[in-house]
């Protein structure tokens, strides 16, 4: 059966967006195209299974399609915000983050938010779903609907008896989420500090003079690796394109061919450390300098594939469903057609802590991982650049000190 239309494979002939394009920000509309002519929806029946649907089957509103349309375009937000690079906080990032402004900033920029602009879709039918509920009442209310039509309204009580479970439910399910990535912060902070320290280790162990070619490799490899592990954790990553400055083709194309990137090159560092000449103790040294490497791979693919328990995230989704739907019935009575906005204000704030637990959860494409990497790069880079100066300087200074001295070892007169 063939599938309702979404906004990135829309037939040129399917122009559902713009119903919905005069509401949204003109930054936000690349996916959308805005027809000269009337705009037209088709509907794909079942009834026409495997062959093409023709004319006398388009209609000129379909809410389904709208509705789906809606929901792909928020998606597509969703998605282009969790591949955004991540900055890390510098002294005028912290200062712009507590400015007196920040509320006011925060508030004009709630358009471009793909937090809120994924909200659309649930709250939208919420709310739509509060104005036909209130004009049902309204209706029902002056006798205008045919026949004995009730006014839907209930009692307050069960609402103000369910609402500290509300309120609990997504506290605890946000915290737990929170855990998970504050989980992922502290695996990535134990793989950078590794890694800093697996490279100082080589450099201090491995002589440059007989081993210059493959100590190089060795550092190259050991720099590479949380390269290799962010590529692994975060969808879309380019990893030959992050590994081009760091590594050779050849080796590029082998760590391409396996099915397992991060210990693909764990290998290049243990085959590289068998062939440096160095004796047992210091070999054995750099070898368990490794296992916090495996252990970095262990952590980050249990926070992948291992969420919060699934019967949790349902329990919390379907309760904010059934309060909201069941939400204008309980305040019809004190407020009549302002159940519109309560119904619309309720939903964008529940429905954004929800929100904001399930892409926390996923603590990766949060974190500033690219730029940690970067950072890890680049100082073990300065500490190789100062490493042959630091030498010679000290070398200098040792031959001046060995020169004042006399042949008795007494420092001299002069």
């Amino acid at each position: 059966m063939r599938s309702l239309a979404s906004p990135l494979n829309t037939p040129p002939n399917l122009s559902s967006h713009s119903c919905l394009a005069p509401q949204l920000p003109k930054l936000l509309l690349p996916s959308f195209r805005i027809p000269s002519k009337p705009a037209v929806c088709r509907v794909f029946c079942s009834q026409s299974l495997g062959s093409p649907p023709d004319s006398g089957s388009e209609r000129n509103f379909d809410p389904i399609s709208l509705f789906r349309s809606i929901t792909d375009w928020s998606d597509e937000i969703k998605e282009r915000g969790m591949r955004q690079r991540r900055l890390l906080y510098n002294h005028g990032s912290w200062q712009a983050h507590r400015s007196s402004l920040r509320h006011v900033r925060h508030l004009l920029s709630s358009l471009t938010s793909r937090v809120i602009l994924s909200l659309v879709p649930p709250v939208l039918v919420f709310t739509a779903f509060a104005a036909a509920l209130a004009a049902y009442n309204t209706a029902a209310a002056a006798q205008l609907l045919p026949g004995p039509f009730p006014v839907l309204r209930a009692s307050s009580l069960p609402y103000q008896l369910t609402a500290p479970a509300l309120a609990l439910l997504l506290v605890f399910r946000t915290e737990a989420s929170y855990s998970r990535f504050e989980e992922g912060r502290k695996v990535w902070a134990r793989v950078m500090v590794g890694t800093a320290d697996f490279a100082r280790e080589v450099m201090g162990g491995v002589e440059a003079e007989v081993d210059l070619d493959l100590r190089k490799a060795l550092l190259n490899y050991i720099m590479a690796f949380p390269v290799a592990l962010k590529c692994h954790v975060i969808y879309g990553s380019d990893i030959k394109q992050d590994l081009r400055n760091l590594l050779e083709e050849d080796d590029i194309g082998v760590i391409l061919g396996s099915k397992h990137r991060p210990r693909c090159i764990i290998e290049f560092i243990s085959q590289s450390l068998q062939l440096l000449h160095l004796d047992e103790a210091k070999r054995h040294i750099l070898e368990s300098k490794i296992s916090c490497f495996h252990e970095g791979i262990g952590a980050c693919e249990q926070l992948m594939g291992i969420p919060i328990p699934l019967s949790y995230t349902r329990l919390t989704s379907r309760f904010l469903v059934l309060w909201h739907l069941t939400l204008p019935i309980i305040l019809w009575d004190d407020c009549n057609w302002i159940v519109v906005p309560a119904t619309f204000i309720s939903a964008a704030s529940l429905f954004c802590i929800e929100e904001v637990g399930v892409l926390i959860e996923e603590p990766f494409p949060m974190l500033a991982l690219d730029e940690l990497c970067n950072l890890v790069h680049d100082s073990i880079q300065e500490a190789i650049a100062m490493e042959s100066v630091v030498k010679v300087q000290l070398l200098s200074k040792k031959k001046s000190h060995s020169k004042k001295c006399s042949t008795n070892g007494r420092p001299s007169s002069s």
